[in-house]
């Protein structure tokens, strides 16, 4: 089964979009300074907008997705782009490209401030200044999935009214402190509910 994955994804894409899918999250891996939602913005601007390989709607739908499993949001969308692309290989590609920069930089800054004894004064300055910079880019990110799901149209016309609804119940309920995955799950099942029982407001 494998084999044939392989074999339509060399097919289709052929051995450079081994490398470029590789490459594109190396790039997400080694940038994406903050956890796990700095590489939201990232993964939208390489994967979505760059190269195409998914679309909005299906990188909001994985943000989702990705908070219902266990794992860091790169690596989900790591494992979710390369699956769609070129199944188990492409998958296990993309992950590891994704954690590649990470597990390298952990081994030198691990070997140094470990077994050497050493301070980066000059990184804990760059962590702090670069904080703001991905608060910014993370909101740019949540503003595009704000539209994408919600102002499907444009933010100056109608908004889909099942999702402005499960939207304010979502923020509610967040600011109640429920667990985020209770919470995207009550999310679901209001918008099933909604959507069966109330047709008109589609």
């Amino acid at each position: 089964m494998e084999s044939f994955y392989f074999q339509r994804f060399q097919d289709k894409w052929g051995v450079t979009m081994l490398f470029q899918l590789y490459f594109s999250f190396v790039k997400i891996g080694l940038f994406s300074f903050g956890g796990g939602y700095a590489s939201l913005p990232l993964i939208q601007q390489y994967i979505v907008e760059e190269q195409g390989w998914i679309t909005m709607k299906e990188f909001t739908d994985l943000v989702s997705i990705s908070q219902m499993t266990p794992g860091p949001i790169a690596i989900n969308s790591a494992t979710f782009v390369g699956t769609k692309l070129g199944g188990i290989p492409g998958a296990v590609i993309a992950t590891l490209g994704v954690v590649t920069p990470q597990t390298l930089l952990m081994l030198i800054f691990g070997y140094f401030l470990f077994t050497r004894k050493k301070k980066f004064e000059s990184l804990e300055h760059f962590i702090l200044t670069a904080k703001p910079a991905v608060v910014g880019l993370i909101a740019i990110a949540a503003i595009s999935m704000i539209q994408d799901s919600i102002f499907t149209h444009g933010f100056f016309n109608r908004p889909e009214p099942i999702a402005l609804i499960t939207f304010f119940i979502g923020l509610i309920l967040y600011f109640k402190k429920v667990d985020l995955i209770k919470l995207i799950g009550i999310g679901a099942f209001l918008g099933a509910f909604l959507s069966y029982f109330f047709p008109k407001l589609l």
